[in-house]
């Protein structure tokens, strides 16, 4: 049997050596593979396993033997779900490997804008050392607001750091986790979003991506934004107008950004829509790297592992997300 996993950068020794060892024949292609490329190579593979790189209709048309594909990841905006499912071809994400993983690089971001660490590091390099001065004062969390745009399982997460931890009050914008399940994990349910910014301290953006939450925080939201308030986006780059956050950033219309994802990846010093951010000691600009802990490798590894095997022996593939893109499949699924 043929494998092809895309996005080689991501070393997954566990996967690819699992995966040899059942005797399949295992091609990795890097970022940026061109659609032709990538057709190409799918065209007689058995299983196709992704992370970042798109995943067309066409690609998926043209796969003549294709049994599944398997995200390794949470994400799966990148896949032509519609044309999978027009072709009887499963498909199946890797959900629950790091929500702790991710809340705690969220939380981290945080911590860092807030306590000036990127601005007070870069001076003490630069200086040798820098004493006590307004420019340099941070802000406690204690006693602020968290507002949460999404409260999933990460953001749940976040919300217990938050609340435990920090003494933070924690609010969230959510229409689709009910108000008792939010007084669960002590969040208090918000039902305007750009109402809930507007009290915000803290913004945390945790929801998927889809046609419906596309730009949800756009510069009307932006806008609604305190001054020294602090945007942390580990989720999707497109929830944001990455345009409008760039121009509030520089106008000084909001304190700081921590981003871990963005519209267009990888991002780059030029010719980007963030490009600007980069050099700013209010911006956090991280690689889409708050996942990337051995201990969510090694969960990912085992359980893309566990996919591929399913999908490999011809048995139904476990879906474990709740997305309802995935739990609307009805050929080679099943459901925990």
């Amino acid at each position: 049997m043929k494998v092809v996993r895309t996005d080689r950068e991501l070393t997954c020794p566990g996967i690819d050596e699992g995966l040899l060892a059942r005797g399949v024949q295992l091609i990795t292609l890097a970022d940026g593979v061109t659609e032709d490329e990538l057709a190409g190579e799918v065209s007689d593979a058995d299983l196709l396993l992704m992370c970042y790189t798109p995943i067309t209709s066409r690609v998926i048309t043209e796969a003549r033997r294709l049994k599944g594909i398997v995200k390794y990841g949470v994400g799966i905006d990148a896949i032509d779900l519609a044309a999978a499912m027009r072709r009887g071809i499963p498909v199946v994400n890797v959900p629950d490997y790091a929500e702790a993983t991710v809340a705690e690089g969220a939380f981290a971001l945080m911590i860092a804008l807030a306590r000036r660490l990127p601005a007070i590091t870069a001076a003490v390099q630069r200086e040798n050392w820098i004493w006590p001065e307004p420019r340099w004062l941070g802000q406690d969390l204690a006693g602020k607001t968290l507002a949460l745009v999404g409260a999933g399982k990460i953001g749940r997460r976040m919300a217990r750091m938050a609340n435990a931890g920090f003494g933070m009050r924690v609010i969230a914008y959510d229409p689709y986790v009910e108000a008792g399940a939010m007084i669960e994990a002590e969040i208090e349910k918000m039902e305007d979003l750009a109402a809930m910014l507007a009290e915000a301290d803290f913004v945390s953006v945790h929801c998927v991506l889809n046609e419906r939450t596309r730009h949800l925080i756009g510069a009307a939201e932006i806008a609604k934004l305190k001054p020294s308030a602090i945007l942390i986006n580990v989720s999707r780059g497109a929830l944001i107008d990455e345009a409008a956050l760039v121009r509030a950033v520089i106008d000084g219309r909001i304190a700081a950004v921590g981003l871990d994802v963005y519209g267009q990846e990888p991002l780059a010093r030029e010719g980007h829509a963030l490009s600007e951010l980069y050099g700013r000691d209010n911006a956090i600009l991280f690689p889409h790297l708050t996942f990337y802990t051995s201990e969510a490798m090694e969960r990912l590894e085992k359980e893309t592992l566990m996919r591929c095997i399913e999908i490999l022996e011809g048995r139904p593939v476990l879906v474990r997300s709740n997305d309802p893109r995935l739990r609307a499949q009805r050929t080679g699924v099943c459901f925990s």
